[in-house]
């Protein structure tokens, strides 16, 4: 310490060193989180205030008439009362839909892990390869691909798995499957993370403690993945809540999700109350379904 804080000096004293300028290096991190704390205000925080002064105007206005800020808390339950099913609807769209990813996109993710080799970079690319491709594009593929005339279809009917006047399209199974596909990499992407990072000495150890596959993957193999497990569901299961673009293009009114409804009230309907009232509704009912599964999962298995 003596040696850092002192300089000797041609008469053989020591000049000691002048203090470090700690207050400079206290604001540093502060000044680097700057621009990203103005980008979040600018473009989240502001936002989310006009939303929330909109979701309390006067119902009875109109964009002819205009708007006012009459703090109208009736737009709640208002909109809730009005569209609970497609609350409904939404979540259980999203769960069934998650719930599938799970089946696939787990044995995906370990396959391409642990089992792939040398192929393992061309299968992320499989993977992945589907979002170079816009979202629009992709829902519109199976749109033809389930059509009353399409192969898919006919074949089923070939093989009497489907009755011959029986449809896939414009029904729930189609919605749910457009679901499935199209967030199916934000599920195995993490998954493949955790799962990549496995070692493979648990494995063993495992085995050389009379444990069967099925306990070792219930006591090794998922506990370890539960990081990419719980980041997977969750940027999986919060866009599929809110999606639209499914519903539209491949159900029907009767399929409609709470984003189609959204949607129609801020660009059809012009009823921005309403719209933005039933916008923070879903960002509500999706904190509490996240901080539930979090909480019940544990926060640590996150990080």
């Amino acid at each position: 310490m003596s040696a850092l804080a002192h300089v000797p000096t041609p008469s053989g004293r020591a000049t000691p060193l002048p203090p470090p300028r700690r207050g400079r290096h206290r604001l540093l991190p502060y000044l680097l989180l700057l621009p990203g704390a103005a980008w979040l205000f600018v473009f989240f925080a502001v936002p989310l205030l006009q939303l929330a002064a909109a979701s309390l105007y006067d119902p009875s206005g109109s964009l002819s008439t205009g708007y006012a800020l009459t703090w109208a808390f009736s737009n709640y339950p208002d909109a809730v009362q009005a569209y609970w099913p497609h609350f409904a609807r939404s979540f259980g769209y999203a769960g069934i839909a998650l719930v599938l990813a799970l089946l696939m996109g787990y044995p995906l993710a370990y396959a391409i892990a642990q089992k792939s080799g040398r192929w393992k970079n061309l299968l992320l690319v499989c993977v992945v390869a589907p979002m170079f491709t816009s979202f629009l594009v992709r829902t519109l593929a199976w749109k033809t691909i389930l059509s009353d005339n399409g192969w898919f279809v006919g074949l089923l009917r070939d093989v009497h798995l489907l009755a011959p006047d029986g449809r896939l399209l414009a029904t729930p199974f189609a919605v749910i499957l457009g679901l499935t596909y199209n967030f199916l990499p934000f599920l195995v992407l993490p998954l493949y993370a955790s799962l990549e990072r496995l070692d493979h000495r648990l494995l063993e150890a495992a085995g050389d403690l009379y444990a069967n596959p099925v306990q070792t993957f219930r006591r090794v193999t998922l506990p370890l993945s539960m990081p990419g497990l719980i980041a997977g569901t969750l940027l999986f299961f919060i866009p599929a809540t809110g999606d639209y673009i499914n519903a539209e293009l491949l159900g029907t009114p009767n399929e409609y999700m709470i984003g189609n409804v959204i949607d129609s009230a801020f660009l059809v309907r012009l009823d921005y109350p309403q719209g933005a009232a039933l916008s923070f509704l879903l960002m509500a009912a999706i904190l509490a379904v996240v901080f539930g599964y979090l909480r019940r999962a544990g926060t640590q298995e996150v990080l």
